[in-house]
């Protein structure tokens, strides 16, 4: 095998290659772009579903403790204040879907330098809308946010401090997102699986202690929810930090050129690719919300409420974050495979994530159809009215699984390559124009029943899988250019 260029070059004019640039050309984990497509997806799927899985798990104890605890009304705050947060999760993430476009192309072309400065400008930005704007805007408009969502006066008086303490010390749990959208963009997924378990074993610690008490520590009931998952997240989010900044993984927030000032051209950048994934983002959770809204005009709103937290935002998560780490491995090996100017690889790879998450989605529904009453069992409910209207849910949910997943990893395949307004669109369409128009054309006709919301809600996610399929298939995001000014240290 002949040496490299550099190396050639080296020998002809008598100098010896230093030995410390030998290991850099393995920073990145080329398998993504060179080895069999189905182990690269699995490498870079298998830790976040696993992470996730943990994450949704500690979703599902802390709504089972709350549950028996507080009861139901418990569970309804919970599930409504989630609704309302993830709003502004999904705004923030946005700038780590930009982040996550431009490390998967730079990593893919071996663009070092590129992609530690992407990451720490994504890092800057999160920090300043988090503390900035996000935490006083958030604890003022609570109370505004819940009156909303239609939530009955005994919710609101679980849910307000539960909202609040989320807004004003959410800045960890970002800083883990960001981390994990670089790392996973990078190629690796493990470190970040490694991080997710441990802050869910922290959280699950922290709320036994503080939702029922312990001791001297007195039981705060839902508050203490909220309460565990900010102490647990950031400790993690500091330890992030610090390894991002000591160049522990293969990602970095320390800068060669020795300039860390806000860059305003890579900023706008991050802007310019994630911002259409964070209107995305908001625009599906406004409709979760009016969604909510039409949950709440129910004639029996608070078990509804209740079910829909439990059985949507819980359960059915078991899906969604098992294929929201296949939309993840999607991304990356698209975006990566792109930048290494193999876009049929990257076609390969969207597919063989979907077909990986057909099989998860099928297995979960499967007790969705057969075993939902064992399932809200779990979580304190056994009102009839609420088991009821739960049961009918899970199974409308173990069709919809199988859309969910099909949707969720050919958006990965869109916006990895860059392409994040198309899924922008089929959002816009799937996940509010068909659901909350269903809702409101029955509740102007027929009257609203829960069984007319958990039909529109399986509409929804069968037009965005279609939708999503036939726009990646069309393939214009073979055409999309991503790059940043290169700096000189």
């Amino acid at each position: 095998m002949s040496d490299s260029p550099a190396a050639e070059a080296a020998k002809l004019s008598g100098e010896v290659p230093a030995v410390e640039d030998k290991p850099r050309k393995n920073r990145f984990d080329r398998s993504i772009v060179e080895g069999p497509l189905s182990r690269a997806v699995w490498r870079l799927a298998w830790p976040t579903m696993l992470t996730n899985i943990f994450g949704g798990l500690q979703g599902i104890v802390d709504h089972a403790m709350v549950g028996n605890v507080v009861g139901f009304r418990g569970n309804a705050a919970i599930g409504v204040s989630w609704q309302i947060f993830l709003v502004v999760v999904v705004f923030i993430s946005s700038i780590f879907t930009g982040m996550s476009i431009l490390v998967a192309r730079f990593a893919g072309a071996g663009e070092e330098d590129k992609v530690d400065r992407t990451v720490y400008q994504a890092f800057l930005t999160a920090i300043f809308i988090t503390l900035g704007l996000i935490a006083p805007i958030g604890y003022f408009a609570s109370p505004l946010l819940l009156d909303l969502v239609n939530a009955t006066p005994e919710v609101q008086q679980e849910a307000l401090p539960y909202l609040r303490i989320m807004f004003l010390f959410s800045t960890g749990m970002m800083m883990f997102f960001m981390l994990s959208g670089a790392l996973r963009s990078a190629g690796d997924a493990k470190t970040p699986m490694v991080l997710g378990i441990a802050m869910t074993v922290m959280n699950l610690f922290f709320n036994i202690i503080l939702i029922g008490g312990v001791g001297p520590i007195p039981s705060f009931g839902t508050m203490g929810a909220a309460m565990g998952t900010c102490i647990a997240s950031g400790i993690v989010g500091i330890y992030a930090i610090v390894s991002l900044w000591n160049g522990r993984w293969v990602v970095s927030i320390r800068q060669k050129s020795g300039n860390y000032a806000p860059d305003w051209k890579v900023i706008r950048k991050l802007f310019n690719f994630g911002l259409p994934a964070g209107i995305q983002g908001i625009a599906m959770n406004i409709g979760g919300v009016f969604l909510l809204a039409f949950v709440g005009s129910l004639a029996e709103s608070a078990a509804a409420q209740a079910a829909y937290a439990v059985s949507y935002t819980q359960l059915f998560s078991l899906i969604t974050w098992t294929s929201v780490g296949l939309m993840g491995a999607a991304a990356a090996v698209a975006g990566q495979n792109l930048g290494a100017d193999q876009p049929e690889r990257a076609v390969a790879g969207v597919r063989t994530a979907s077909r990986f998450g057909l099989i998860g989605a099928a297995f979960v529904g499967i007790f969705f159809m057969f075993f939902p009453q064992q399932l809200l069992a779990i979580f304190g409910m056994t009102e009839p009215v609420v088991v009821g209207i739960g049961v009918q849910l899970l199974r409308v949910l173990s069709i919809s699984g199988l859309f969910v997943t099909v949707a969720l990893t050919y958006t990965g395949g869109l916006q990895g390559t860059g392409d994040t307004k198309s899924p922008l669109y089929i959002s816009i369409i799937s996940q509010i124009v068909i659901p909350l128009g269903i809702c409101f054309v029955m509740q102007q006709t027929a009257g609203l029943e829960p069984i007319h919301i958990w039909l529109a809600i399986l509409a929804g996610h069968a037009t965005r899988a279609g939708l999503s399929v036939f726009k990646f298939n069309q393939g214009k995001w073979r055409h999309i250019k991503v790059d940043i000014e290169t700096t000189v240290g």
